[in-house]
């Protein structure tokens, strides 16, 4: 039932509805891109800066996106290469996507992102859920950003006495800490579970992943390697993963 299931997610008519909804995502950035352009010529910056920031826009696109592109690979083996193509390549989120794809398999009763396991029922349940889950960012803007701009826009002036550069950190700058905090220690303590029940790939490849992030950080910080930080998680996705194949064999 699974393997036919994917055949059929990954069919042609599939790969068409989603060229045609990226497609339009990619027309709206194209359009977006020469108004910018024409409007940085308007008020007269020359060309070669024009050029340097459109090159150097473009380089540091290449490897957050491969975070982009593992995945779509990783969700490809439960979910079809489509539907995981177009919820990155739109408005998904790489932590987001596979974290939320494997909630809503356990919660319809499967063990996991396990294609073996997967109906028909329970793929429209999971991209639903994933695709309603996301869409509070959309529908927030939609309301709520023309008066943000304006709060932006009023801002009042820095008052003396401050570091220059600081800004007091606001109830959602502390509602995010936590969130991301109570996500980690969920997953650090499943990881940690299951190397009770003697399966220490997962914790093994967490601690490969937080090291490769640690080091990301201090050449960011201590080094000023600032450019690093379009590239941090990818790096480190790459890295723990390639540490997870090679460790495999020894802990089977």
């Amino acid at each position: 039932m699974g393997n036919e299931l994917l055949k059929q997610l990954n069919g042609p008519l599939v790969y068409l509805v989603v060229a045609v909804a990226i497609l339009g995502v990619v027309s709206m950035c194209v359009f977006f891109l020469v108004k910018s352009w024409r409007a940085g010529l308007r008020i007269g910056m020359d060309r070669q800066v024009l050029k340097k920031v459109v090159v150097s826009s473009a380089t540091f696109t290449v490897l957050p996106a491969v975070s982009v592109l593992l995945g779509v690979i990783a969700l490809s083996g439960s979910m079809g290469i489509p539907l995981p193509w177009l919820r990155l390549s739109v408005i998904g989120n790489l932590q987001y996507e596979v974290n939320v794809a494997d909630i809503a398999a356990r919660g319809v009763g499967l063990t996991g992102l396990n294609i073996a396991e997967m109906t028909a029922e329970a793929y429209v349940t999971m991209a639903l859920v994933m695709t309603c889950g996301i869409l509070g960012g959309a529908l927030l803007c939609l309301f709520t950003l023309k008066g943000y701009a304006k709060k932006l826009r009023g801002k009042k002036p820095q008052p003396q006495g401050e570091v220059k550069g600081e800004s007091k950190k606001s109830f959602g700058d502390y509602a995010m800490i936590a969130m991301f905090v109570g996500m980690c220690a969920t997953y650090i303590g499943s990881y940690v579970g299951k190397a009770a029940q003697m399966d220490f790939l997962p914790l093994i490849t967490a601690l490969i992943a937080a090291v490769c992030m640690a080091v990301c950080e201090v050449l960011e910080q201590k080094y000023r390697m600032k450019s690093l930080e379009n590239f941090d998680l990818a790096l480190c996705m790459l890295i723990a993963m390639a540490g997870a194949v090679l460790i495999s064999p020894m802990l089977s």
